[in-house]
C-alpha cells in the first residue's frame, strides 16, 4: 500500500510566503556572532533565509578591517607608552 503523492505545483516551498530581507543591523548581528563562532541552529537558519551572502561579505570585510586597525591602535597606545 502506497500513498498518493501531492499534486505538482502543491509543494510546502512553493505556499510558503517569501522571507523579508534581512536588515543591516540583522546582518551585523549575525557576522558579529560568527566572529565568535557561537550562533543557535534556528538563528542560523533564519539568517539563511534573510540574509544575501553578498550583504554577509560586505559586512564580514568591513568588521574585519575595524578589528584590524582597532588592534593596531591598542598596540600602538600601549607600546608608545612604554
Amino acid at each position: 500500500m502506497t500513498t498518493p503523492l501531492p499534486p505538482p505545483g502543491n509543494s510546502p516551498q512553493e505556499t510558503q510566503p517569501a522571507a523579508p530581507n534581512a536588515t543591516l543591523l540583522q546582518v551585523a548581528g549575525a557576522v558579529f556572532w560568527s566572529f565568535f563562532g557561537v550562533r543557535k541552529n534556528r538563528d542560523m537558519h533564519h539568517d539563511a533565509a534573510t540574509i544575501k551572502p553578498l550583504h554577509v561579505l560586505i559586512v564580514g570585510v568591513v568588521a574585519g578591517i575595524l578589528f584590524v586597525l582597532t588592534l593596531i591602535a591598542l598596540v600602538t597606545f600601549i607600546t608608545r607608552k612604554a
